[in-house]
């Protein structure tokens, strides 16, 4: 297997410019959501790059596409907890459904991914 470098991927770098807005948007959140809410869309933010810079490292594409799916469910996960804000109506309504329009490319382009190396 050819090594990727995963700060070439552009994969890795959509979903590391989507956890930066992550923790800006997390920032506008009601206190009281911030061991709930907050703490898990960071956690889901950090968890998409980092898999998929930890993927990128395994031996096998067969390995690396298991640390690309663990990615693309941590994204579902920010998604969900994104549209319990919508459904929550907290932060701004138009930031918050260019996060949804940006997770929803990154997924597709995680999936196609995958798909790509296996």
């Amino acid at each position: 297997m050819q090594k990727h470098n995963f700060k070439k991927l552009t994969i890795w770098i959509d979903s590391m410019d989507l956890c930066d807005l992550i923790y800006r948007y997390t920032e506008t959140l009601p206190n009281k959501e911030r061991y709930n809410l907050i703490s898990q869309l960071e956690k889901c933010a950090v968890s998409v790059p980092s898999n998929i810079a930890e993927g990128s490292g395994k031996r096998t594409y067969t390995h690396f596409a298991e640390f690309l799916t663990t990615a693309l469910t941590s994204s579902y996960e920010m998604e969900t907890q994104l549209l319990i804000c919508e459904k929550r109506k907290y932060g701004n309504s138009n930031e918050l459904k260019m996060l949804l329009n940006k997770i929803e490319i990154l997924n597709t382009q995680i999936s196609n991914f995958r798909d790509k190396i296996l």
